[in-house]
Formats: structure tokens, sequence, C-alpha cells
């Protein structure tokens, strides 16, 4: 199963660095994301898109994850000529993970 059809996700970007959010849409599959979706692998499904460290942040008590993405935007968004610069496509991306 795709991981859009237990959560879904929001973006933001600061300078070279990806903020991407997973956010289940019930709670009780919480735990089995905490265990399934590693920054690792969140790293390894973006390839090379993603040229920095992943780390994942765990929000047990919202039921979501906080994934921050070195190096991933070109440069920045303001250094970058990437028709993705803010990097909301990522998300989608993402969300293609099976799980």
């Amino acid at each position: 199963m795709k991981l859009r059809e237990l959560a879904h996700s929001r973006t933001g970007d600061k300078g070279n660095t990806l903020n991407v959010s997973v956010i289940c849409h019930d709670a009780r599959h919480y735990e089995h994301l905490r265990q399934t979706l590693s920054a690792d692998r969140v790293k390894a499904h973006l390839g090379d898109v993603v040229r920095g460290e992943v780390v994942r942040y765990e929000l047990p008590e919202l039921a979501a994850f906080n994934f921050v993405l070195g190096r991933a935007l070109g440069g920045g968004v303001t250094r970058s000529l990437a028709l993705d610069a803010h990097g909301k496509s990522l998300s989608s991306a993402l969300m293609d993970i099976d799980v």
C-alpha cells in the first residue's frame, strides 16, 4: 500500500533545507509508520534529490513525523533555477513510497 493511503503531507523550506511532514489520517497507523518509514528509507526513496542528511522527528501526540532533508533544494529557493524551488512536489513523491 502507498503512504498516501495512511497519511498526508505538507512541506516547507528554509534555504537549501526542506521540511516534509507526514501526518497520519488515523492515529492507529502511527506505530506502523514509525516502524517502516525511517529517515534512511525516505532518503533512498527520494534518490539524488536529497544530497544531505535526512533526520526524522517523531510527534506521537500528533500522529505525525517531521523529516528534515538537507541539501534538497538545488542550492535553495533564491539560488536554484529548479521548477520546484520550494520542494512542494517532493511531498507527492514521498506519498508514493510503499509502506
